[in-house]
C-alpha cells in the first residue's frame, strides 16, 4: 500500500522537529504530496467576514498570530510545502484536522502523540478525535521525551540550522 497525500497537524508547543523529520522520511518514502495544517485554539479570533481560514499573506495587527505564522512559513519551508497545500484555522483541532483531510482527499493524517499511559494521555484529545474521527489512516508518531530531542520546533521556525 502507498499513500499519495499525507496531511502533517503541526502544534507548535511539541518537540516538533523530530515529526517534521518523520514526516519528510514518509512523504520522500511514498513520494506523497505533503500538506500541513495548524489549527488555533488559543489565540482570540478577531472578526472575520468569510469564515476561520486565515490568510498566511496578509498581515494582522495581532502580534501572537503574526509569529504563528511565521513559524508556520518557516515550517511549510522546511518541508518544501506548496504555499497553496498550507493551511492555518482557528477552531476545534481535531475538527479541523479531519475536516480539512476529507476535502482534501488526504489519505494519512500524521500528529504527535505523547507516551504517557492510558489511551486518551497516550495520544492526546487532539490525536485521539483525530484517530476516532478521520475516514483515512492516521499515524500517531510518538514524540520522544524532552530530555532526548534534539532540537525545538521553535528553533527551526527561527531559521536556526538543523
Amino acid at each position: 500500500m502507498s499513500y499519495e497525500h499525507i496531511l502533517l497537524a503541526l502544534d507548535f508547543s511539541e518537540p516538533g522537529n523530530y515529526i517534521v523529520k518523520k514526516t519528510r522520511q514518509l512523504a520522500e518514502t511514498f513520494r506523497a504530496k505533503l500538506s500541513i495544517i495548524h489549527v488555533l485554539d488559543n489565540i482570540p479570533m478577531p472578526d472575520m467576514a468569510y469564515g476561520t481560514e486565515i490568510s498566511l499573506e496578509e498581515n494582522s495587527d495581532d502580534e501572537l498570530l503574526e509569529a504563528e505564522k511565521l513559524k508556520f512559513k518557516h515550517v511549510g519551508d522546511e518541508l518544501g510545502v506548496s504555499p497553496a497545500c498550507r493551511w492555518m484555522v482557528w477552531g476545534v483541532p481535531g475538527q479541523e484536522i479531519v475536516r480539512l483531510a476529507e476535502e482534501e482527499n488526504v489519505d494519512l493524517i500524521i500528529v504527535g502523540s505523547h507516551g504517557r499511559h492510558g489511551l486518551a494521555l497516550l495520544l492526546g484529545s487532539t490525536a485521539n478525535s483525530v484517530l476516532h474521527h478521520a475516514r483515512c489512516d492516521v499515524m500517531a508518531i510518538r514524540l520522544p521525551d524532552e530530555t532526548t530531542v534534539d532540537e525545538p520546533l521553535a528553533e527551526i521556525a527561527q531559521g536556526a540550522p538543523g
